[in-house]
């Protein structure tokens, strides 16, 4: 068998996977058998160590070494929105482990007959390994359905109608987006050289102004209910009427009072870029019109939705200044914050006639989105390998010796 040093050097990226799995196995983490839905659920080990077993299946992937694990079994997928990023990192994650991927369309399927919840999370679970869930168009359902398919299939491992418990995902719901949240995370470890690092670094997580009007709160709840935990210095701006839901700003004032960081509202765009070290400008509907659109489209009240449409996109109108411009970025530390967006991004004379970002900045920024997105595939993989392996610290030791 080659030793370990000798792998080392041939392979020199190998020494960043060595450095993370010595940190691994001094956390103390509690994620095998536990589904994934919101990060606030999940300690501050659990948080750690997912971005390191994730740079390690990068660095592994960089390296062309396979982290196959299964040989057998399937990953579920349920999108009920629309995806690009996150639909083609579950499918990559779940390849990259060795799983099968099935998405379940629900129109091809026995729910539009009345078939229930409970007997839906069963049926497709026989041999699944883990369920994936996009679920963000009805604020108050989304979280709720992934927790109706998890107690479903804790019901149905318990009765023996299962062999084994497929753990659940959250790829976006009402609330939060964590594979989204994460992957920005690793994207900002990555960046300023560590978590330590991010201690003190001011983050705007700022509306923006789009000409739509139905875009999720999930993300920025995501990003301050996540990035709060590391005493950052975390500025939430929006225009008056345009809040998220107040349990989720509850929850980063007591992460940024534990860790020593700060969390502030502000209502103007310039104020929370003024000397920012990243700015995350983002577009989203206000939690009180979120609260209207849900029994709209649960009744199938297309006039209504309409109606509400037309409302909304006048109110976002008085707000088309919103917008991250050259001269907003100027505002921040040194000119030179780092831009984040979950992609797409409304660009300004590319994707709409003004949107959330000028064409100027998003270009500047343009190669970094794309980093920083490409870290999704290898954050599920790693919540994937980390609910369903115990001694997952000795397995990437043993990918890097093979």
């Amino acid at each position: 068998m080659v030793c370990f040093t000798t792998v080392l050097k041939r392979f020199p990226k190998m020494k960043t996977i060595k450095k993370h799995i010595t940190e691994l196995s001094k956390l103390k983490t509690d994620t095998y058998g536990k589904d994934f839905l919101l990060t606030w659920e999940k300690s501050d080990a659990d948080i750690r160590a997912l971005t390191l077993v994730a740079e390690c299946l990068s660095e592994l992937h960089a390296a062309r070494k396979p982290f196959r694990v299964f040989d057998t079994g399937l990953a579920i997928s349920i999108f009920r929105d629309n995806s690009t990023r996150t639909r083609f990192s579950f499918a990559s994650a779940a390849n990259a482990l060795g799983l099968g991927l099935a998405d379940l369309d629900e129109e091809k399927s026995q729910i539009a007959h009345g078939e229930t919840v409970r007997e839906t999370a069963n049926m497709i679970s026989f041999m699944a390994e883990v369920i994936g869930i996009r679920d963000d168009m009805y604020l108050g359902e989304g979280n709720k359905y992934m927790r109706e398919v998890s107690a479903a299939v804790q019901e149905g491992f318990e009765k023996g109608v299962l062999h084994q418990r497929p753990n659940v995902i959250n790829l976006q719901c009402d609330i939060d987006h964590p594979t989204q949240a994460m992957a920005d995370l690793v994207h900002l470890k990555q960046h300023f050289g560590s978590l330590e690092k991010l201690r003190g670094k001011k983050l705007a997580m700022s509306w923006a102004y789009s000409p739509s009007y139905g875009k999720p709160l999930s993300v920025p709840q995501g990003i301050i209910g996540l990035m709060t935990r590391f005493g950052m210095n975390v500025t939430l701006a929006h225009p008056e009427g345009y809040g998220l839901i107040p349990d989720v700003i509850e929850v980063a004032k007591k992460n940024a009072a534990q860790s020593g960081g700060k969390f502030e509202v502000v209502t103007s765009m310039e104020d929370s870029f003024r000397d920012a070290d990243i700015v995350y400008p983002k577009s989203w509907a206000p939690y009180g019109v979120m609260q209207r659109r849900t029994p709209l489209l649960q009744k199938g009240d297309h006039a209504g939705l309409k109606v509400l449409e037309k409302e909304c996109l006048a109110n976002n109108a008085r707000f088309k200044n919103w917008e991250c411009d050259e001269k907003k970025m100027k505002l921040t530390r040194g000119g030179e914050a780092l831009y984040m967006h979950c992609l797409p991004a409304d660009i300004s004379g590319v994707s709409c006639a003004q949107g959330e970002v000028s064409a100027g900045v998003f270009e500047k920024y343009r190669i970094a989105t794309y980093r920083e997105a490409s870290f999704k595939p290898f954050v599920i993989a790693a919540m994937m390998l980390m609910a369903r392996v115990k001694n997952y610290p000795a397995l990437l030791k043993k990918f890097a010796k093979e």
